[in-house]
């Protein structure tokens, strides 16, 4: 089972069940959502002339529509590379990008921006079934590669770790976007409802643990440590998400 297989693999199960709650923009991607989203914008991005081993720039923050782009491109078989410049077949933002800092073919946006293709455009009226099998999936710098079987097989390895069950609810407070895309991940394979709280105050932190009745919570490790010692929220500090591919 691929990188993106795994993060889909509860979808059939989970249904209309709230995959991703965006704090920020009051988005709710549920789980049969994320999977359409994902394997259209797939089959979109190669019907653009994305091919296997193509880079596809992404430079979206935390949030609902970062697995969305991410799993786009890895479904549909492409290099996510993580920034805001250089050269690829294609770049996904959010909203703002500068054209002199990149040189791709097409440009896809999740909210309106000059020169910029909205992302929903991509959605194609079939999905594509099957993504790859394997190969590389990701990269910072173009050098060193992350692949599927790696990206994969570290999450199953945090899982027997973290124990993530359906019935969690996980304060998703990490703020750099891949570790926590990796939260995101690691909570969707198994069931679980994920809230991004973007770097709230420990105050904060508490109160939305309560207004969500959250059973865990992944943040940096000054807040991880002051949240300690809460009887209801397991605390995780986020470097342990990423600490066993060496980032």
């Amino acid at each position: 089972m691929t990188w993106t297989e795994l993060v889909m693999a509860a979808a059939p199960m989970q249904g209309d069940q709230p995959a991703v709650s965006d704090v920020r923009t009051g988005e709710v991607l549920s789980y049969a959502a994320f999977v359409r989203r994902v394997t259209r914008a797939a089959e979109g991005l190669r019907r653009h002339g994305l091919r296997f081993g193509d880079h596809v720039i992404v430079d979206v923050p935390l949030g609902a529509a970062l697995p969305v782009a991410v799993h786009s491109v890895a479904w549909a078989g492409g290099i996510v590379v993580f920034g805001a410049s250089g050269s690829a077949r294609m770049m996904i933002t959010q909203r703002h990008y500068d054209p002199a800092a990149v040189k791709v073919e097409h440009v896809f946006s999740f909210q309106p921006a000059p020169g910029a293709k909205p992302f929903s455009g991509l959605f194609a009226e079939r999905p594509l079934e099957f993504g790859p099998l394997a190969g590389p999936a990701l990269t910072f710098d173009g050098v060193r590669m992350l692949d599927h079987d790696q990206l994969a097989g570290d999450l199953r390895r945090l899982a027997t770790r973290l124990v993530i069950s359906k019935d969690d609810i996980v304060i998703n407070a990490v703020s750099e976007p891949f570790r926590g895309l990796r939260v995101i991940d690691l909570a969707m394979m198994s069931g679980a409802h994920v809230v991004v709280a973007h770097e709230p105050s420990l105050i904060g932190c508490r109160v939305l643990a309560a207004e969500r009745r959250a059973t865990m919570v992944v943040a940096p490790y000054d807040l991880a440590r002051r949240l300690l010692g809460d009887p209801i929220l397991r605390v995780v500090d986020e470097r342990a998400i990423v600490s066993s591919l060496g980032l």
